[in-house]
């Protein structure tokens, strides 16, 4: 499972989603990050693979990262990205 991260202006917890194959949590990305020198700002509409009842809708001036990783059993229990408290 690899989980892409938006980084949000003004905000401290990324909002992620999940693709199940590497191509297309790549194809994503690229999709993100095209859509980012945008003027005017595009409205970038995602779901989730892992849970398909998530969706999210991000105006692409908003986005200072993007952030593509893998998700494995090792990592299990812990975030994603950047944030990380308690540790």
């Amino acid at each position: 499972m690899f989980t892409i991260d938006l980084v949000l202006k003004f905000s401290p917890i990324p909002v992620s989603v999940q693709r199940k194959e590497e191509a297309d949590a790549k194809a994503l990305y690229q999709q993100i990050v095209q859509a980012l020198p945008q003027t005017p700002p595009q409205l970038i509409q995602l779901t989730c693979e892992k849970q398909p009842d998530k969706q999210v809708a991000v105006l692409s001036d908003q986005i200072s990262a993007v952030v593509v990783s893998e998700k494995s059993a090792a990592m299990a229990g812990r975030s994603t990205g950047f944030f990380v408290s308690g540790e």
